[in-house]
């Protein structure tokens, strides 16, 4: 302190002759070369002269300087990186999201569809037992038609059988031939 304040740009050796003739005067010159934390001073003093000599803290400094720009760059990387899957998350969450309602729309829309193919199943069926109902009330009813034709038409024959009978026992031969005729033409006429 006393002698640094007086004397910042002598180099080391006349640093250690100032201390020598200070501690001379005081009297106390061995003691003062036999303490370790004195020769601890001095050497600190020579190294950092070196460093300073050397441009060591300029360098030190521009080190320092770089390594704090690439820092900053692979920070402004990592934001610029961050920031670009922010936007892909928030991208891919928009995607999900269309995905979803759009798989809801299609299901509603199957449901719908499948509700209208059910109706339209059903109105299908009702109308086909439906034709299948009246086809066989309309063939019932023509076995019915044809039964009774049939049993007409039987009834007819039997009748005019049973007349042609009748008619042979009380007539004689040519005017029941002529009576029988006119008779079998009235009762077809009728009959059909």
């Amino acid at each position: 302190m006393f002698l640094a304040e007086e004397q910042k740009s002598h180099s080391g050796s006349e640093l250690i002759e100032e201390l020598e003739k200070e501690t001379s005067e005081y009297g106390h010159q061995g003691d003062l070369l036999q303490d370790s934390n004195f020769w601890v001073l001095v050497g600190f003093i020579l190294v950092i002269g070196i460093f300073v000599w050397q441009g060591v803290f300029k360098k030190l400094g521009g080190f320092l300087s770089s390594r704090a720009a690439l820092i900053q760059q692979q920070l402004d990387e990592a934001r610029s990186m961050r920031e670009e899957a922010q936007r892909l998350l928030a991208d891919y969450q928009k995607r999900q999201r269309e995905a979803e309602s759009e798989a809801e729309d299609i299901i509603a829309l199957a449901k719908a569809d499948a509700k209208a193919m059910a109706a339209e199943a059903k109105a299908k069926l009702e109308e086909q037992v439906a034709r299948r109902t009246q086809a066989a009330h309309d063939r019932i009813a023509r076995a019915e038609a044809q039964a009774i034709a049939e049993v007409r038409a039987q009834t007819a024959d039997l009748a005019i059988d049973a007349a042609r009978e009748i008619i042979k026992a009380r007539t004689d031969g040519s005017a029941q031939k002529a009576l029988l005729d006119r008779a079998i033409s009235d009762i077809r006429g009728k009959l059909n």
